[in-house]
């Protein structure tokens, strides 16, 4: 078996189960997992009590689940349901601090008249909704989370904003869940987010599906050689993305996938990609190769 066709950069991507969050250890998960209880660059007390909400919520949680069916089961791609959005939100809100250090601008809710706090929350819906589209069909899916997502911000907003808000947010929402799609432009920093931390769900256990269905082709070769993403406070960028990954097929996720994302994104001038060989035998991948 053969991998699908790719239509757009997130049909590589990692977490069928079991890595990203779950192997995090040590210091590091400060650059992989957001942490309610931890300080932050930006107000979090309405992130906060929205993400306890997703996570209680019966309708958001079944989607997660279901949004997988057609993907992995039906059509064997790699993983976009719980773990993939775990891992997408976690890495966009860690993005999405780093880049608040570096004091980059985010014109989404600012443009809107929402407050500082709602950024975060229209981060964290998109990340969490972006994929529900797949209930219906992997093919343009994105087309298909719109309206999908849209009944569920109608449900979940009231609880947070009043009605001028809730409209609001939900353009918001809507326009970074459609740019998450490299078909489509991001005009908003939010969008931009979304866009990228996509891509940056490629370790190799995404793959794991595929790969143990037989599929060799290079997006599962590619994710597998992927072992880390990690985000840091770059010196002359506000973020850098560090990729370890054990063999060179790794660098057509990198180069192909996680810079198309990148890639009119809006954050090209703010995110530096590092990837960085950890192959003991160093036979495979030169030391470091700068994307």
């Amino acid at each position: 078996m053969t991998d699908a066709p790719s239509q757009d950069s997130d049909e590589s991507h990692e977490n069928g189960a079991g890595t990203g969050s779950d192997t995090d250890t040590g210091n590091d998960n400060g650059s992989r997992i957001y942490n309610p209880d931890g300080d932050h660059n930006f107000p979090d007390e309405k992130l906060n009590a929205v993400l306890e909400y997703i996570d209680a919520d019966e309708e958001i949680q079944t989607y997660l689940e279901a949004q997988n069916v057609n993907a992995v089961d039906r059509m064997r791609y790699n993983d976009h349901g719980e773990k993939h959005i775990e891992i997408v939100r976690n890495r966009a809100l860690c993005l999405y601090d780093l880049l608040k250090a570096g004091n980059v601008d985010f014109n989404g809710a600012r443009q809107q008249g929402l407050a500082e706090e709602d950024e975060s929350v229209i981060i964290a819906l998109a990340a969490t909704l972006h994929d529900v589209g797949h209930v219906v069909h992997r093919d343009e899916h994105v087309y298909y989370s719109i309206p999908l997502a849209a009944d569920i911000l109608d449900r979940v907003l009231p609880d947070f904003y009043d009605l001028a808000d809730q409209v609001r947010v939900k353009g918001e929402v809507l326009h970074a869940i459609l740019c998450h799609h490299t078909a489509e432009t991001p005009l908003t920093t939010e969008a931009g987010v979304i866009r990228v931390s996509d891509a940056l769900d490629m370790e190799s256990g995404r793959s794991r599906i595929p790969y143990e269905h037989g599929g060799r082709g290079i997006n599962t070769l590619s994710s597998q050689a992927i072992k880390r993403v990690s985000l840091y406070e770059g010196e002359s960028s506000p973020v850098m993305v560090e990729i370890a990954m054990t063999n060179a097929a790794g660098v057509y996720q990198v180069d192909n996938l996680l810079k198309a994302k990148l890639r009119d994104s809006g954050l090209e001038d703010h995110v530096r990609i590092v990837a960085v060989n950890t192959n003991e035998n160093h036979e495979q991948l030169v030391e470091r190769i700068e994307l």
